[in-house]
């Protein structure tokens, strides 16, 4: 088949490592000059493991584990420890791996069979399925025509946008907001976090440098919170009148970055992730929000699963050598939503535990939260 995936994140890639493997042409369009290779440490767990295993990855990512539980702690406003991050509380088993985000991100890209073209600086800008192939126009100028496109452009998907309609009418939010910005100069305790009622902020060192985590509760607001501007001013009004612990610098830090990351914690909840020809794969299809921990791993998993199905489309049809048809396509991306969808569902129901553990909304919780996981460790001393 000739395939284009929307997206070069951890989702488009691993999808393109899959099926780029399985002999089937692949362009990967990226919006962005380069890969994305900012961000927080990220986990592969339970199945992913499995995935990682059967896409050939496995060891090489094993070799860049990192164990941020081991060295991440509560602290109070003066900087003193009161409660350890419980190390594997949302881990599935002692398999699972924690690793910077930009090695995973290389790892794959580094993976990719030569039946994989990646261009960056490009995006698909219209689609014209006509049931026999999708005809594309991209924001360069330039067309295409594919056998299947793959929306794996992330939370605030393009291809979703095209082919299922607006993101309002598929989001929830969880009413938090995270914001990740370089920390230049950063000193002290790395893997440190601080609480006040419904805000946190924290310190962590990895990658060689410092950056500082801040998030809060918020309802959805009525503004553009994708505009730069915007997201400043609503973190700036979130932490305004705080000054416990380091938040002012921290502030400072992330209203200073040109390059904030900034992202509310919603969940994308769709009946179905295909549509003709279409079909979407990772957060563009079922974003769990960040605070599931489980992002990350439902992304290899489902480009797992879903190229597992369309090679089993293309072999359904072989008086159709040259193009599996439609109702082959429509009968794997079901399989694919089947296998899938159970585990999007586990962990789309665990971000609501992570939002209690990670931003309580009051001192009377955060005190609580404190002193269970303090007894918690002292059980497993």
């Amino acid at each position: 088949m000739n395939l284009l995936i929307s997206g070069a994140g951890i989702a488009g890639l691993a999808t393109a490592l899959e099926l780029g493997g399985r002999g089937h042409a692949v362009t990967v369009v990226e919006h962005a000059r380069h890969l994305r290779l900012t961000g927080t440490p990220i986990d592969i767990r339970g199945d992913a493991v499995q995935a990682a295993a059967r896409m050939g990855l496995l060891t090489r990512i094993r070799a860049h584990r990192v164990d941020m539980s081991e060295r991440t702690r509560f602290v109070d406003s003066e900087g003193e420890p009161v409660a350890p991050l419980p190390p594997a509380e949302f881990n599935d088993s002692a398999d699972d791996v924690e690793l910077l985000r930009a090695d995973l991100v290389r790892i794959l890209a580094d993976a990719l069979p030569d039946t994989v073209t990646v261009r960056f600086g490009d995006a698909v800008e219209a689609l014209d399925d006509d049931g026999a192939g999708v005809g594309v126009r991209f924001a360069s100028g330039r067309t295409g025509r594919y056998d299947v496109v793959i929306g794996a452009d992330g939370q605030h998907s393009g291809v979703r946008g095209l082919v299922f309609g607006p993101e309002p009418e598929y989001t929830r939010h969880l009413g938090v907001y995270f914001a990740l910005a370089d920390f230049p100069g950063g000193t002290g305790p790395a893997g440190v976090i601080h609480n006040v009622p419904g805000r946190m902020a924290g310190l962590f060192r990895y990658g060689g440098k410092a950056v500082a985590v801040l998030q809060f509760r918020s309802p959805q607001t009525d503004h553009d919170d994708r505009d730069p501007d915007v997201q400043k001013k609503l973190l700036a009004e979130a932490f305004a009148d705080q000054r416990s612990w380091r938040i002012p610098e921290l502030l400072d830090a992330a209203l200073a970055d040109p390059d904030l990351y900034f992202t509310s914690a919603s969940q994308i909840h769709l009946p179905a992730w295909h549509r003709g020809r279409v079909v979407l794969v990772g957060d563009a299809g079922y974003c769990p929000a960040y605070l599931s921990g489980r992002g990350t791993s439902l992304a290899l998993t489902g480009a797992w699963r879903l190229a597992e199905e369309l090679d089993g489309a293309g072999a359904a049809e072989p008086h159709h050598p040259e193009s599996p048809q439609l109702p082959a396509l429509t009968a794997a991306f079901a399989r694919y939503e089947a296998r899938h969808r159970p585990h999007v569902d586990a962990a789309q129901a665990r971000a609501h535990l992570g939002r209690e553990r990670i931003l309580p909304p009051t001192w009377a919780a955060i005190a609580a939260r404190d002193e269970a996981l303090r007894t918690a460790a002292g059980k497993g001393a």
